[in-house]
């Protein structure tokens, strides 16, 4: 396992001291951990622009094998800090798999994942496929398309296995909301039986996002739903079709978060302070004028210590392109957002979608009131360290009033109908009822006991 480390003098000569000593940082040194994906690339923008400096912070960066791993380095101290999946917080806070009070201060991106399928599964479907008048394939492709597919393994005695990166990953999420769409049910979860297969038509299994591409060439999946550049791998190594990135499933939807045990953000806040801001200043690099920068993202991340694939594949996605079929490139300017759109507040919103899911899907095992899902949102998502760090930012002249929600409640206005792939709208304020307008999944008191779903 590789680590960036820090040279003493060169911190030493771009530190503010003043800054370090206003802010009075409890702990100076730390550890965070990351997955080999481009969207770790704030914490990579703020230690190689020196933004960690400026708070006084020596940070070592360290790539994790798995996101168990990962979580449980924050968990037992290992890691002060880490790149997240946004279930992972909120699943230990509520102790589903591990338990513990993880938090989070700061969102690290909206969008970047997409659906790949193996090209034995895109050449059975494409020929259903619509076209648009230039013969192109019209996307977003919905899963119905796949649903023959599915019936044609079936009738052969062979199993539809696809991959995703973690049971309380967006990528499960995703690919269970995307499947679920286009009617095929993509199994449940129960206290006794953790494997999300009860009842499915297709078979989801956990994979590694770097192992995905050969794990399909493996022949061992046929698809799977995974974050950059792992989509595009496959289509440079000539393995595999995206049929569907988050962004066309839903517009501008939370991706991962930087997690933390509430333990240490209350042992240390003056630090998770200055976390925050290095952090809120890398997302506006990334984002800043029209995504000047990304193509200096795209060099960094491309090092050995960081997400270690080929500039060329980062920058497919990265640069606001994404490639489908081999040549069809096209502009998908919003593939990844670091900044925009408020995408690094920590909106309770974000994480009451994550619980919809876990209950729809049979996580959470047992119906919960409205109020227990705005609960657990707010013990979780820490929007209030976000702001007081935002507006240290603001006062030292480092960020602009204006790119801050400064009056918000908490919860982002409903996404409207036209913004998800089922056209099914999602208020926060409301996950009842939410949970109940979605065509499959767990609804009302019902819960699954044995192989099927009772109520």
């Amino acid at each position: 396992m590789k680590k960036l480390i820090l040279g003493l003098a060169a911190t030493t000569a771009l530190t503010t001291p003043a800054l370090a000593e206003q802010l009075a940082l409890e702990k100076d040194v730390l550890t965070f951990g990351f997955i080999k994906l481009t969207d770790m690339a704030p914490l990579a923008v703020a230690y190689e622009q020196g933004f960690f400096d400026d708070e006084g912070l020596f940070v070592t960066l360290e790539a994790q094998a798995n996101w168990k791993v990962l979580l449980d380095g924050v968990i037992d101290g290992t890691l002060d800090g880490a790149h997240m999946l946004a279930g992972q917080p909120l699943a230990a806070t509520i102790g589903y798999g591990t338990e513990a009070h993880i938090i989070t201060p700061f969102s690290m991106d909206l969008n970047g994942n997409g659906i790949t399928l193996s090209n034995e599964v895109w050449e059975m479907m494409k020929p259903n496929l619509p076209v648009d008048a230039e013969g192109k394939v019209q996307h977003p492709i919905s899963a119905s398309y796949l649903k023959p597919v599915i019936e044609t393994f079936k009738a052969k005695g062979k199993p539809f296995n696809m991959g995703m990166v973690f049971p309380v990953s967006t990528h499960n999420y995703e690919l269970r909301y995307w499947l679920a769409a286009g009617g095929i049910n993509p199994g449940f979860y129960s206290p006794e039986n953790v494997t999300g297969q009860i009842g499915a038509e297709a078979f989801l299994s956990v994979t590694p996002p770097p192992q995905m591409p050969a794990t399909l060439e493996a022949g061992t999946i046929s698809g799977y739903c995974v974050g950059e550049p792992w989509n595009q791998q496959a289509v440079f190594k000539g393995i595999g079709v995206p049929v569907i990135t988050d962004y066309e499933l839903w517009k501008n939807n939370p991706e991962k978060v930087f997690g933390l045990s509430a333990e240490f953000a209350e042992a240390n806040p003056n630090t998770t302070l200055a976390v925050t801001k290095a952090l809120i200043r890398a997302a506006m690099w990334l984002d800043e004028n029209d995504n000047a920068n990304r193509e200096a993202a795209v060099e960094i991340l491309s090092r050995p210590d960081y997400v270690g694939a080929d500039p060329e594949v980062i920058a497919n996605s990265m640069t606001g392109t994404f490639e489908y079929e081999k040549g069809d490139k096209r502009a998908v300017p919003d593939f990844n957002v670091f900044f925009r759109y408020n995408a690094t507040y920590p909106f309770y919103s974000d994480a009451v979608w994550y619980l919809t899911q876990m209950r729809r899907w049979g996580q959470i095992a047992e119906p919960k009131s409205d109020s227990w899902f705005d609960e657990v949102a707010k013990s979780v998502y820490k929007p209030a360290i976000y702001l007081e760090a935002a507006r240290m930012l603001v006062e030292e002249g480092k960020a602009n009033e204006a790119d801050f929600p400064w009056d918000s409640d908490g919860y982002k206005a409903p996404t409207p109908a036209e913004d998800i792939i089922d056209r099914i709208p999602f208020d926060g304020r409301s996950p009842n009822a939410y949970i109940d307008s979605l065509p499959i999944g767990l609804k009302g008191e019902q819960t699954v006991v044995g192989e099927a779903v009772q109520g």
